[in-house]
């Protein structure tokens, strides 16, 4: 796991708080006022941002959602499982890694207002992607909510929320 902290390092990558760890590496200069954005959104939003986001075999990306679409590039390292529940509760997983051939995928995206986790499907190994979200990230609009609170609203994905919560 040399390489991990090798790329912590270079990338200067700090802990993330659903799990993993990352960096902003692009902030639009160009703003969208909060009247154009919506009621979910409290003030103005940048038009995009981008991020690096590395996951390791000892951790995963707990389920969370924010008011954007959110879209993975898979850069090196494991495939990642993604999980996504809308808010009708339909819950579907993706591949996101690069052969195409065992049903991965060099990019997904989620829709805004959908939970999200994730986690590297190999052991003793991680995963290095960028996320771009757009209208641009802000952490008012990120929610990592209860393991009981996902719970009562999605009863029937109780265990694979079980596995994507830190209670």
């Amino acid at each position: 796991m040399q390489t991990v902290q090798k790329l912590i390092d270079k990338l200067d990558l700090q802990p993330h708080p659903e799990g993993g760890y990352f960096k902003e590496t692009y902030r639009s200069p160009f703003k969208i006022n909060s009247e154009a954005l919506g009621k979910n959104y409290d003030g103005n939003r940048n038009v995009s941002t981008c991020i690096y986001f590395m996951l390791t075999s000892e951790t995963f990306s707990a389920f969370h959602k924010i008011n954007q679409d959110e879209i993975w590039h898979f850069y090196t390292g494991s495939p990642i499982s993604l999980h996504i529940i809308s808010e009708e509760g339909e819950h579907s997983e993706i591949l996101i890694g690069c052969e195409m051939d065992k049903n991965q995928v060099p990019q997904a995206v989620v829709n805004g207002g959908s939970y999200f986790a994730a986690k590297v499907t190999e052991a003793n190994s991680y995963a290095l992607v960028g996320c771009t979200v757009a209208p641009g990230f802000d952490f008012k609009d990120f929610y990592l909510p209860s393991q009981e609170e996902l719970t009562a609203k999605f009863p029937k994905h109780k265990r694979l929320i079980e596995q994507f919560t830190r209670s």
